[in-house]
């Protein structure tokens, strides 16, 4: 038996490489998959056409009179990702039948409850809603809120939980992306709260298939390595 005889060939010296892109392509997949987010509401000021995540919190931002202001109920992982107010709603239009007064202002506000895909576990998002305050001239976002959206709920943070009893629990907490359930997400009353599927392949089926095709390639690999 030559030397030559005991090098593998071209095709067999080809099968380790395969292996190792392969499960790099799995790993970098997996790990997109199980990209982590956050659900909450999201606050935002209408500037012209365009929404614009809100520089100050509810309680701390002041809106002027003829303002238009949105809530969207979401899971993201940032402001830079995070989902606008739906919806076409100006001031006019949602303050139309609120006549003004003096002495106070009116401040449109466009209240987005979000997807079934984006829900607490067990809870179904009411539709989409545009309600207009009419408060004293000095109040906040906050108070406006307070005066057409409740009940309203706030954690030990004054971090907004609920807006008109959506959702009935939970507050900020952590869900896992992707396209399955979310792995044991604990809201702020301590129960499991999960991301609805939304119809994709699951990380699970991506990886059987990709064991599955490692293997074979091992096989192959290793009885041409015999012969």
């Amino acid at each position: 038996m030559t030397l030559r005889s005991l090098q593998p060939s071209g095709k067999a010296r080809f099968v380790p490489a395969f292996l190792a892109a392969l499960l790099l392509t799995l790993t970098v997949a997996a790990q997109s998959a199980h990209a982590t987010g956050y659900r909450y509401w999201s606050f935002w000021d209408r500037d012209g056409a365009r929404w614009v995540y809100a520089t100050q919190g509810p309680a701390t931002a002041r809106p002027s009179d003829g303002d238009l202001q949105g809530f969207r109920f979401a899971v993201s992982e940032d402001s830079q990702d995070a989902d606008q107010p739906r919806g076409e709603a100006d001031f006019a239009t949602v303050c139309a039948d609120t006549p003004a007064r003096e002495g106070r202002k009116r401040v449109a506000l466009v209240l987005d409850f979000g997807t079934p895909g984006d829900a607490p576990s067990g809870e179904r998002p009411p539709p989409v809603r545009t309600v207009c305050a009419s408060v004293e001239p000095d109040a906040t976002t906050a108070e406006a809120l307070a005066a057409v959206a409740k009940p309203l709920r706030y954690d030990t943070n004054a971090l907004l939980c609920a807006i008109s009893g959506y959702p009935r629990q939970g507050c900020g907490e952590q869900v896992s992306g992707g396209n399955g359930p979310a792995a044991e997400a604990k809201d702020g009353n301590g129960t499991t709260a999960g991301r609805a599927e939304d119809g994709g392949p699951s990380l699970g089926l991506v990886a059987g298939v990709g064991v599955v095709v490692l293997l074979g390639a091992a096989g192959l690999w290793q009885a041409r390595r015999r012969a």
